[in-house]
C-alpha cells in the first residue's frame, strides 16, 4: 500500500537481499548486526523490509525478526503466487527466484565456549589481514579481492561502529565473515560466516555447495591452531 522505502541487512547475512534491491533500483543498506541500526532506519523512513542474520525477517509496519513475522511473510507471499500459479510450493517459489537472481549458498558456523584468549589472538591475527596482506592469494578456485574489519556509519544519526566483523571477499563476490562474540569467563563464541553466489546451479545442498570455502575459512583463520577446536557447536 505504502510502497518499498528501502531494504537492509545484517552485514553477515546473505547478500541475495542486495540482488533484489539492485534490480528494483531501491536502497539497501549493510548495517551492523543488532536491531536498532535497523530501527533508526525505519524512523527515518528509509527502510521498509530487512533480514537479519539466523534468519530474522523484519518489517517497518510489524517490527519482530523472528518467529511468526517469517511465518506470515511466507504464507503472504505462497498466496500471492498461487493466484496465478496454482499449487506453487515454497520450493517452487525458490527455484524461480534463483532463474531470476541466482542463488547465495550460505552458512553459519558457530563455535561455543571456545578458550577466549585463543579466540581472541586469532581475531587479532585476522584483522591485521585488513592492510592488505591476504589480497591477491588464492585459496582453490577462490582468489581474495579484499579484507577488512567492518565499520558502519548511521546515515541518521552519524554514530560509527567499528571491529563489527573482519571480512574476506573474493574476486567472484564470495565472501567469508570471522565474528568474535562473549569473551568472558564463560569463554567466547566465533561465528564463521561462509557464502557464495551461483548465477546457474541451483540444486546442490548448501553445505556441498560451500565445502571448499568452508575449507579455505578454516586455513585463513587457523582456527584450530589457535582454539583447539575441530569441529563446529551449530552449522546453520
Amino acid at each position: 500500500r505504502n510502497g518499498v522505502n528501502g531494504l537492509a541487512r545484517s552485514m553477515p547475512t546473505s547478500c541475495a537481499i542486495d540482488r533484489v534491491a539492485r534490480a528494483k533500483s531501491l536502497d539497501v543498506f549493510e548495517v551492523p548486526t543488532g536491531w536498532k541500526f535497523f530501527g533508526n532506519l525505519m524512523d527515518a523512513g528509509r527502510l521498509s523490509i530487512c533480514g537479519e542474520e539466523s534468519f530474522g525477517t523484519g518489517s517497518d509496519h510489524i517490527r519482530e525478526k523472528d518467529g511468526i513475522w517469517a511465518v506470515v511473510a511466507w504464507l503472504n507471499i505462497i498466496a500471492h503466487v498461487n493466484q496465478t500459479k496454482p499449487g506453487a510450493t515454497v520450493r517452487s517459489i525458490m527455484q524461480e527466484f534463483y532463474s531470476i537472481y541466482g542463488r547465495n549458498y550460505f552458512t553459519r558456523y558457530d563455535y561455543e565456549e571456545v578458550e577466549s584468549d585463543g579466540a581472541s589472538k586469532m581475531v587479532d591475527r585476522l584483522r591485521k589481514f585488513a592492510d592488505g596482506g591476504l589480497v591477491g592469494q588464492s585459496f582453490g578456485e577462490y582468489k581474495v579481492a579484499k579484507v577488512d574489519d567492518f565499520e558502519y556509519t548511521d546515515p541518521i544519526d552519524g554514530s560509527v561502529s567499528k571491529r563489527q566483523g573482519v571480512r574476506v571477499i573474493f574476486e567472484d563476490s564470495s565472501r567469508i565473515i570471522f565474528r568474535l562474540s562473549g569473551t568472558g569467563s564463560q569463554g567466547a563464541t566465533v561465528r564463521i560466516y561462509i557464502e557464495k553466489y551461483d548465477p546457474s546451479e541451483f540444486e546442490t545442498d548448501a553445505q556441498v555447495a560451500l565445502k571448499p570455502l568452508v575449507a579455505a575459512a578454516l586455513e585463513i583463520s587457523k582456527l584450530d591452531e589457535f582454539t583447539g577446536r575441530k569441529e563446529p557447536t551449530v552449522i546453520t
